[in-house]
């Protein structure tokens, strides 16, 4: 479609009503026309045979292949080009991304989904094997690449554009999270675990390289945001709890596994206390809408929870936003996750927004996920037993 654009002078937020009122009174800074007038006459003139019948634009599809090179000048190009996240990767020659296709039985060619980090362009849309070249890019292998798939087929940027800051943060639920050990239990939030590592990262680089994310044309946060990096990719510690896993609740069957979404700005850690303490902190926390919350729990918290009498967390939801007077919260909104070691019955409160679980198992080869014959995996943090506490392999 093309659509008839005015603009007001920047910014619009935190500025005084003079100061607005003068931009409606002034001129468009990009066209330079009174901007009252050029809205006027946008929404009163009729159609022009070119906005009747626009030509579509569609950008070049990108060689499959880039020319052979030196492993020193191919790192400077996809440097060079914005294909990374500014760390080291994994170059993806073609036999690295045909090791990783062998994670699935899926088609190469076969397209996963569609995603733009910006609303006003294309959604691109790309194959396996493209999410594939993603998946080498961050490190994964392919037991991973189930996950890092379901992730793709979501079609959602962890790195929208907007010009404040988001955060995304994903979650694996299911039995997928053990076989490919993510970390759900102590310092899961932490990097200290290669899975959880290298899938966040993936949907970073998703975002770059198939979500088009160009900063100050496509991307546009402000200040940004370190969570993005990883995107504070995690598995719920289903074991533990003592509650139904996150997935469960959201409609998904018992042993499904699925990675779950969700976007906000900000993280506030160091909490901890009954209920009464989460409405308290509720009631003065919140992105600049305010009507969000996903709570991080480590298991101990759960417990203490139940006791209380919530052994349904939307029981807990329904209580919370009665505490509260804003109009904007509502019970749906107010989301419960257990993750930790049992260390320290502590929570984390987000004003982070559940956005969709998508299901990972229709990813996974039908003989089962591929491993490599020792798989690889980080020193395994293990909890203090007997007064002492280790690392073990």
């Amino acid at each position: 479609m093309n659509l008839r654009w005015s603009f007001p002078p920047y910014p619009v937020g935190w500025v005084s009503r003079e100061t607005l009122q003068g931009y409606i009174k002034g001129n468009d800074p990009i066209s330079g026309a009174p901007l009252m007038d050029e809205i006027f006459s946008a929404l009163t003139q009729p159609l022009t045979d070119a906005e009747k019948h626009p030509k579509i634009y569609k950008r070049p599809d990108r060689p499959r292949l880039l020319k052979p090179d030196t492993e020193e000048n191919l790192y400077r190009l996809f440097m060079e080009n914005g294909w990374t996240d500014g760390l080291p990767i994994i170059l993806p020659t073609e036999e690295r991304v045909a090791e990783m296709l062998t994670g699935t039985d899926h088609d190469p060619q076969e397209i996963v989904g569609m995603m733009s980090v910006t609303t006003h362009e294309e959604r691109l849309q790309y194959s396996v094997e493209k999410v594939a070249v993603v998946a080498v890019m961050a490190g994964a292998r392919p037991e991973h690449f189930p996950v890092i798939l379901a992730l793709g087929a979501s079609g959602r940027p962890s790195m929208p554009s907007s010009t404040t800051s988001f955060a995304s943060m994903m979650m694996v639920n299911g039995p997928i999270r053990n076989e490919i050990g993510m970390n759900s239990g102590l310092g899961s939030l932490s990097p200290v675990n290669y899975a959880n590592s290298i899938i966040g990262r993936s949907w970073t680089l998703m975002s770059i390289c198939l979500g088009d994310m160009r900063p100050g044309a496509t991307f546009t946060a402000t200040t940004g945001t370190t969570i993005n990096y990883n995107n504070m990719c995690f598995a719920e510690n289903e074991e533990n709890s003592v509650w139904k896993p996150f997935s469960v609740r959201k409609g998904f069957k018992v042993g499904e596994s699925t990675v779950s979404l969700f976007r906000g700005w900000n993280v506030l850690t160091m909490n901890i206390g009954p209920a009464k303490r989460m409405a308290d902190v509720m009631k003065n926390f919140g992105g600049p809408f305010g009507g969000a919350f996903t709570f991080i729990c480590d298991p101990l918290v759960a417990k203490a929870l139940k006791q209380e009498g919530y052994d349904d967390p939307l029981k807990l939801s329904e209580w919370l936003v009665n505490q509260t007077s804003s109009p904007f919260k509502r019970p749906e909104m107010v989301n419960f996750i257990v993750a930790g070691g049992e260390m320290n019955p502590m929570w984390v409160i987000s004003d982070f927004s559940y956005l969709q679980s998508v299901s990972v198992d229709p990813w996974i080869p039908k003989a089962g996920v591929k491993k490599d014959a020792k798989p690889l995996r980080m020193p395994l943090p293990v909890a203090c037993k007997d007064g002492s506490c280790g690392i073990s392999h």
